[in-house]
């Protein structure tokens, strides 16, 4: 395991105690309202500074990107690394004691992602990836499903929740999508649901207006498990356009070819 990935690794686990410790205990926490049902609460916070304090304490010349405390360069000012982190992927589950949310960091390299953990502290299932050497569970490889289209096929998404002017589109896409497979799923944690297409657990999956810290580490993780990831026309600016579809190389591409009608989206979200 590369050295870099035993640091994330290790910051992740801290974070992941953070969050339990409070998640078990039910305790009431301060919560505020980011923007229209966008929350963050003292455990984003917490969290946010144990994985910093890890990474920076490590690897001081390398950047960040995290969700709460924004982007900054390394000591030496440099951005060659950086390290993307959302410290609590799935806060509206958390707040409400859903037990579906994780913790996310990934290292994008000269803009390519290197590394990346994603942590499910409840379940203890750790999903890690190296650029070029596969991805995987706690100790076992894993890899996207082989299904070859979208019969039968079981689909994550996440349905808008910030900006809701586009809707009744992306209500229409789900229509469009869920015909012949077995089902839609929006658990709530983008990471966790790149994570479970990484694993086959998901045969596909798509989203519109995420932001680089939800996808990052799960779009590597997808990648090294044998699968595709792409924005909505199947091209590979999704760092750019922020709106995703990931699967194995079938569904991936029966879902691109099923969104087709709704591509102008992707310039409107």
């Amino acid at each position: 395991m590369d050295a870099m990935l035993n640091i994330a690794v290790r910051a992740a686990r801290q974070a992941g105690r953070i969050a339990v410790r409070s998640y078990e205990r039910g305790v009431d926490l301060r919560v505020n309202e980011k923007g229209r049902n966008d929350y963050v609460s003292e455990v984003d916070r917490a969290c946010e500074a144990a994985i910093i304090n890890e990474l920076r304490g490590k690897f001081p010349n390398h950047a960040i990107l995290a969700e709460e405390s924004g982007s900054s360069k390394g000591r030496d000012g440099g951005d060659e690394f950086q390290w993307i982190i959302d410290p609590l992927d799935g806060t509206t589950n958390y707040l409400h004691g859903f037990p579906q949310w994780s913790i996310s960091i990934g290292l994008r390299y000269r803009g390519l992602m290197d590394q990346a953990v994603v942590y499910d502290p409840l379940r203890e299932e750790l999903f890690t990836a190296s650029r070029g050497s596969g991805a995987m569970l706690n100790d076992r490889r894993i890899r996207v499903s082989d299904r070859r289209g979208l019969t039968g096929a079981l689909i994550g998404t996440g349905i808008p929740f910030r900006d809701q002017s586009h809707l009744t589109t992306y209500l229409s896409m789900m229509a469009a999508m869920i015909r012949d497979t077995a089902g839609i799923r929006r658990p709530g944690s983008a990471a966790l649901d790149f994570a479970y297409v990484a694993a086959g657990r998901l045969d596909g999956f798509w989203e519109l207006g995420l932001s680089p810290w939800d996808f990052a580490a799960g779009a590597l993780l997808v990648a090294e498990a044998g699968g595709t990831v792409t924005d909505l026309a199947g091209g590979d600016r999704f760092f750019e356009t922020c709106n995703l579809v990931a699967g194995g190389l079938k569904v991936h591409q029966a879902m691109i070819e099923r969104l087709k009608p709704f591509r102008s989206a992707e310039l409107a979200a």
